[in-house]
Formats: C-alpha cells, sequence, structure tokens
C-alpha cells in the first residue's frame, strides 16, 4: 500500500496536468468560437460578393472582398491546426497523467520516461498552438485595419 506522503507525490503529480489540460480545454472553446467567426465570415463575404457582382459593381469594396479571401483561408487553416495542436496536447497530458499513476502502480521505471516524454511533448504541443493563434490574431487585426482605412476613404 501506497504511503501518505508517496500518494500525496502521486496525486500531485497526477494533478499538474489537469491544470494545462484545463488551459487547453479553455483555448479549445475559445478557438472554436474564433474559428465559427471566420466560418460566418466567408460566408458573408462569399454572400456580398456575389451580390455585387450580380449587380454590376466594381468598385475598391468588392476588390476588398475578394483581397480578403485568401486572408480568410489562412486564417482557417491556422485556427484547424491550432485546434489540431490543443487536441493533441490534451491526449498527451492525460497520457501523461496515466502514465503517474502506472508508474507507482506498478513500479514501471521505463514508465518515467515515458510520462516526462508525453508531458513534454503535450506542455510543446500547448505551446505550439498558443503561437499559431497568437499568429492568426495579428492576421486579423491587419486585415481590420484594411477594412478601417477602406472605410476612412469611403468617408471622406
Amino acid at each position: 500500500m501506497l504511503q501518505i506522503t508517496t500518494a500525496a507525490e502521486v496525486l500531485g503529480a497526477m494533478i499538474t496536468p489537469a491544470v494545462l489540460i484545463s488551459a487547453c480545454g479553455t483555448l479549445v472553446m475559445s478557438t472554436s468560437n474564433r474559428m465559427v467567426r471566420i466560418i460566418d465570415r466567408v460566408r458573408a463575404v462569399s454572400k456580398e460578393v456575389e451580390k455585387m457582382r450580380q449587380e454590376g459593381v466594381s468598385d475598391t469594396r468588392l476588390e476588398l472582398l475578394v483581397e480578403q479571401v485568401p486572408t480568410l483561408s489562412r486564417r482557417l487553416i491556422l485556427m484547424r491546426t491550432a485546434l489540431s495542436a490543443l487536441y493533441f496536447a490534451i491526449g498527451l497530458l492525460v497520457l501523461t497523467s496515466i502514465m503517474v499513476g502506472f508508474v507507482q502502480l506498478f513500479h514501471w521505471e521505463f514508465g518515467n520516461l515515458l510520462g516526462i516524454a508525453c508531458g513534454l511533448l503535450g506542455t510543446s504541443s500547448l505551446l505550439y498552438a498558443s503561437a499559431l493563434l497568437v499568429r492568426e490574431a495579428n492576421i486579423a487585426v491587419a486585415s481590420t485595419f484594411k477594412e478601417i482605412d477602406h472605410l476612412e476613404r469611403s468617408i471622406r
């Protein structure tokens, strides 16, 4: 039977990845919401471009909308990749917690290395997803500034 101090250490080691799993879950929710917003924007741009083409309108607004399509596509790919990295991180961090339990329960020495490797990979995947999200946010801001610039020019 495990001693109290050992049990506390094991539980502590198992809880540490759980905090990161919770962080990943929060990022999954916000990333999913951001992805849905991008998809909605693609659909809105598509409808607006179609309407403007049917009406025979050719102005800077149409050019701006057509110019947004590749940017929206890049943003969507970044969101999908970030979501995949977050789900991968969650899986690895859950596996890390399981490995901690197995190592203690079955005195499986090789499991220590596997657990550490899973933890490092999971944390690295979380870091990678975060970097992708920052990159996507920068693209979104740049795109918004283009729209603001167009709006300011059309108001004058």
